[in-house]
């Protein structure tokens, strides 16, 4: 092994009694190094408990394998969960260090030239700021998140080899191989059984792509949120099967991939085991960190339940769902304006069942057949055509408004900082604060967002027999729930679901 040291917060008198426990609250972040094998392994890896000298901490897995270590068969550093980096900062520098590490998790195509670009600082200043915050420069960072996503793909995938060297970014199969070989002594190819074929994998609960999370994950919350919101012919929840199915339309590598995708939960594993359809697979890529986002599964529960502690009724474990189409969910905030969850529903069924394309035959079930509309399609729509589905017509114009500026929004594209997108999207007609802060909470997974004017929320924080609190008292009450206020905001809608369903 190299002679890197792990940081200096990962010391062994904290991190070994978390391994001998398999304490799944630390599974990815931190990994273990066994000097005695030359592998590295997550916190709730099931192989025999090495030695505690023999054991080296890491902060993340481009660390151990820049140490020298490969990782393991068996625990699968490659689907644990990631770091959660979303959290902000103080200090402007670690901010972008964090930025840099969450942009190469959700795509590790990306160069780091394009990266710093993106960045808006110079290549050389994101090399000292990244080494300085993740022990590791982000070219290794980078290269680390490739192969493992490679060696996932190749366990988990029906892809052929020179697929999942294209899929996970490398320029060509000859220097996918190059590489793997260098960095885990093996051949791709042993990965899978000799004389066998991949694994047959179809968007009907067979065995595909594991994900893990770090538990409690509140499954049943979880799906009852997007059960009410779930547009039909566009997606389908069955929370009896712990499953999701929905239509799909995927950009990777500058190419659309379009199917159905479906995620079934299995909580006994900490796991959610994700299918999709043979024309989906081919953006693998991509889906991956699209599916940790939507699903959440990335958060860290026990440091938002310590944050969170002064609810009512806190729910362990409930996540903040994210989204798979930043537009879909855009025109879905906009429709539920002033409206109920069950009447925006209707509204968007209406919309799709107008203007959505149908799935490629093959691929569409009775519960999901359409492709939410896209943005070139609404733009060029008189609004006489929105307006006669029951939709009001100054939310016609606005989602008109909203699908032609769509090409050029920060927010589209998660670009820049959250206050610029905020007024960004606030600057669009008939898109208030509340609908923004809505869209970025989701749509950017943003944690510590609080829409102002919920009256849910009112509600649920004003005492009884209490004044309503004023706007400026509601603010600075949900202060107490930084930096995690988006949770707070699930945490209690939530509650006023659960308490509306036990009084009927």
């Amino acid at each position: 092994m190299s002679s890197l040291a792990p940081s200096p917060q990962l010391s062994p008198e904290h991190c070994y009694p978390a391994l001998l426990a398999r304490d799944a609250r630390f599974d990815g972040l931190w990994f273990v190094g066994v000097s005695s094998t030359g592998i590295y392994c997550r916190p709730v890896c099931r192989v025999k408990t090495p030695r505690r000298e023999n054991c080296h901490f890491f902060a993340n897995a481009a660390q151990a394998e820049a140490a020298g270590y490969r990782p393991c068969l068996r625990c699968r550093p490659e689907t644990a969960p990631a770091q959660d980096l979303r959290w902000s900062v103080t200090d402007a520098s670690r901010t972008l260090a964090r930025q840099a590490a969450q942009l190469i998790e959700a795509d590790p195509r990306q160069n780091v030239s394009a990266l710093a670009e993106r960045l808006g600082i110079s290549s050389r200043h994101l090399q000292r700021i990244f080494e300085a915050e993740h022990g590791v420069s982000p070219l290794a960072f980078l290269h680390t998140r490739r192969l493992l996503l490679a060696k996932q793909l190749l366990m988990d995938s029906p892809l052929a080899m020179a697929e999942v060297a294209e899929a996970a970014g490398f320029g060509s199969l000859r220097r996918f191989n190059a590489l793997f070989l260098q960095h885990y002594r093996l051949q791709p190819g042993s990965l899978r059984k000799a004389g066998e074929p991949p694994p047959s994998v179809t968007a009907c609960g067979e065995p595909g792509l594991r994900l893990a999370y770090r538990p409690p994950l509140a499954v049943d919350a979880l799906l009852a949120f997007l059960e009410a919101r779930a547009v039909p012919g566009v997606e389908q929840v069955d929370r009896r099967q712990q499953l999701l199915s929905r239509s799909l339309r995927l950009q990777h590598q500058g190419r659309w991939a379009v199917g159905r995708l479906v995620v079934r939960f299995q909580p006994e594993r900490s796991t959610v085991l994700l299918s999709p359809c043979s024309t989906l697979w081919v953006a693998a890529g991509s889906l991956i960190p699209l599916v940790r986002r939507w699903l959440d599964l990335d958060a860290a529960p026990e440091a938002i339940h310590q944050q969170l502690t002064s609810l009512p009724a806190l729910e362990p474990g409930l996540r903040l769902p994210g989204c798979v189409d930043r537009f879909e969910l855009a025109v879905r905030a906009v429709l539920g304006q002033q409206v109920t969850v069950a009447a925006a529903r209707t509204l968007a069924s209406r919309f799709v069942e107008r203007f959505g394309e149908l799935l490629p035959e093959g691929h569409r079930t009775p519960e999901v057949q359409r492709l939410f509309p896209q943005p070139e399609t609404i733009a060029v729509l008189p609004v006489e055509a929105i307006a006669e589905l029951g939709i009001i017509r100054t939310r016609a114009q606005a989602l008109i408004a909203l699908a032609r500026q769509w090409p050029t929004l920060a927010y589209a594209h998660q670009r820049g900082t959250q206050e610029e997108a905020l007024a960004e999207v606030q600057a669009l007609p008939g898109i208030g604060p509340w609908t923004a802060q809505y869209m970025l909470m989701r749509g950017w997974s943003a944690p510590d967002l609080f829409p102002p004017g919920d009256v849910v929320l009112k509600q649920q924080l004003t005492e009884p027999g209490q004044p309503a609190p004023s706007p400026k008292a509601l603010a600075l009450h949900a202060q107490a729930f930084s930096p995690y206020r988006s949770y707070a905001v699930l945490q209690l809608w939530h509650h006023a679901a659960r308490s509306t369903r036990s009084k009927t």
